[in-house]
């Protein structure tokens, strides 16, 4: 089993985290905030992803460090379950539509993390999240998990569906990614003969 554990404490959160990448997409999750939690959820259900995370905040103050952080321990969390990247597809793609909403997600397990957003939100919030942060919290995971990684809305109008859509995308394209590719198993996808750097 591919899985993996991290403990992530600050002065502004304490995360905690276990995910198993060959799970069946049980969640017990916990952030303090609602929409936060559901998109987790969604992320877990939808890449078959186990995942447990319990994080613990600055409320009081604003959501940027939950959000922030939740996304880092996740991402930390996956590249350690990733172990050597061996067997691995690699690549991920999917289309998450969302009744008029369209996204599409791409991504590759590279080592190399970059980010690109191309989604526009015009609701301030969803629910008590602000909606500000869902970049921010992609941009998180994608770094510390070390993904390239593209988000794209095609259209859409209601901010629910956009927002639920990129994640049930990231999702898909996540599954698709970390599978194990039985024709080469035994190796690395990579012409360099490593991923990263």
């Amino acid at each position: 089993m591919r899985t993996g554990s991290v403990h992530r404490k600050t002065s502004e959160t304490s995360i905690d985290v276990e995910l198993n990448l060959d799970g069946t997409g049980i969640y017990d999750v916990s952030t303090g905030i609602g929409f936060l939690d559901h998109m987790m959820e969604q992320l877990s259900r939808h890449s078959l992803i186990d995942l447990n995370l319990k994080a613990v905040g600055d409320l009081h103050i604003d959501q940027h460090h939950t959000t922030e952080d939740s996304g880092i321990a996740i991402g930390e969390a996956f590249s350690q379950a990733m172990g050597d990247k061996k067997g691995i597809t690699r690549f991920g793609t999917a289309y998450a539509p969302m009744d008029e909403t369209l996204t599409r997600v791409a991504l590759d397990i590279s080592g190399r993390p970059f980010f690109v957003w191309k989604v526009k939100l015009d609701s301030p919030r969803l629910g008590e999240w602000d909606t500000e942060l869902i970049e921010h919290w992609f941009h998180s995971f994608s770094q510390s998990a070390g993904l390239t990684l593209h988000v794209e809305n095609l259209y859409g109008s209601n901010n629910h569906h956009i927002v639920e859509s990129c994640f049930k995308g990231l999702a898909r394209a996540l599954r698709q990614a970390v599978e194990i590719d039985p024709r080469k198993a035994d190796s690395i996808p990579s012409t360099k003969g490593t991923l990263g750097g």
